[in-house]
């Protein structure tokens, strides 16, 4: 396999650590060692107890109940636990994929829900949204690009990097497509549990389709990127079989101490999924404010859930210069539509963390000097 550079996370990489107020971070605030441990009476004693060897392969089995947790009808044998979302779609991929194979994939996206699949030399029909229709997907679209080799369909439902969520309707529509043409359906829901309204929550692939598998990560709602795990749910067993056996060629096992603070932060998932909501709703409304304030030259699609959105730029510049002069002259960082090979307007904002005040006043001087 020869693939292409990970253009976002190499911009990441870059400036990410250096960089006084990152505002363009889709993960939520995240916590300390010290106020995980105070989530649970007990739990300092527990972690002094956590045996530091190998792990169980498929995850720790208190770990895999925890998430099963989160699904209507999965199964803690139907879990497999990976370093990060992103071992799970490499590995998903280089299982189910062969080259001339056909994959759809929802887009802009996150570079390796396509790009894996290029590097396998499959053919990837990008099935592009746009905010000049509220990001909305047309179905037509999808129906009328299968193909006899189509394999996969690949969706991320709330999206990244737009904040978009799809109508429940429209969401078992694809399902239906999928089903009729016996496709698989690979779902990103690492933004799930974000939804602004809980009522607009969608199922789980995986509770929907035999072929549906979902992938989620305790990086995003959860606010605990550094602990690298990450799931694929499915009732396929026979995908389930041959994922487990790929893994062995990647991290053969997970973190011990990432999988005991992911049991714990998972049974208190309520208090640190509201906590997180509550800190992107009070952020969403300084937003609101700001993109108000400069619609003459930003366009401000309001996403429905998760911790991200995409606005447009409206004036007459290069989007990668326009954020590396903020970077230069506020030390506030933006992520270019560039990065998502996304035209030349776009940004993606992230405001899941409790600096995005301090940040977005730098951001709004910005404005204020450069366009009044």
């Amino acid at each position: 396999m020869r693939i292409k550079d990970f253009k976002l996370e190499e911009y990441f990489a870059k400036y990410e650590f250096t960089v006084e107020y990152s505002l363009c971070s889709s993960d939520c605030e995240s916590f300390s060692v010290e106020e995980l441990l105070t989530l649970e009476k007990d739990s300092l004693g527990e972690l002094k107890k956590v045996w530091l060897g190998y792990t169980e392969s498929l995850g720790n089995p208190l770990l895999r109940e925890e998430i099963s947790k989160l699904y209507s009808d999965i199964k803690p044998e139907e879990i497999n636990v990976f370093s990060g979302a992103q071992e799970g779609i490499f590995v998903f991929m280089n299982v189910l994929l062969k080259k001339g194979d056909h994959v759809i994939v929802q887009y802009p996206a996150y570079q390796s829900l396509y790009e894996i699949a290029n590097a396998i030399g499959c053919k990837v029909t990008k099935w592009i949204m746009s905010d000049e229709n509220n990001w909305e997907l047309d179905l037509k679209f999808l129906e009328s690009n299968i193909q006899n080799s189509t394999k996969c369909i690949v969706v991320n439902f709330p999206h990244n990097p737009t904040g978009y969520l799809i109508s429940k309707e429209n969401y078992e529509k694809i399902f239906k497509i999928a089903k009729e043409n016996d496709i698989y359906v690979l779902s990103d829901e690492v933004y799930k549990f974000l939804e602004y309204k809980k009522a607009d929550r969608l199922p789980s692939a995986c509770d929907l389709y035999e072929k549906g598998i979902s992938i989620n990560v305790m990086s995003k709602a959860f606010g605990l990127a550094g602990l690298r795990i990450g799931w694929i749910a499915t009732k396929n067993k026979a995908l389930f079989k041959k994922i487990a056996s790929f893994k062995n060629y990647t991290t053969i096992c997970n973190s011990a101490l990432s999988e005991f603070f992911s049991i714990l932060a998972l049974r208190n998932k309520d208090k640190i999924i509201n906590r997180n909501l509550d800190i992107i709703n009070k952020n969403l409304n300084l937003l609101d404010k700001f993109f108000e304030k400069y619609c003459k030259y930003v366009a401000w699609v309001r996403p429905k859930a998760g911790s991200i959105a995409f606005p447009r730029l409206l004036i007459e510049q290069d989007i990668e210069e326009f954020c590396l002069d903020l970077l230069e002259k506020k030390g506030v960082l933006l992520m270019p539509s560039t990065k998502f090979d996304y035209g030349t307007s776009h940004f993606r904002i992230g405001f899941g963390r409790k600096n995005l005040p301090d940040a977005l006043q730098h951001f709004d001087n910005y404005m204020t000097e450069n366009y009044g």
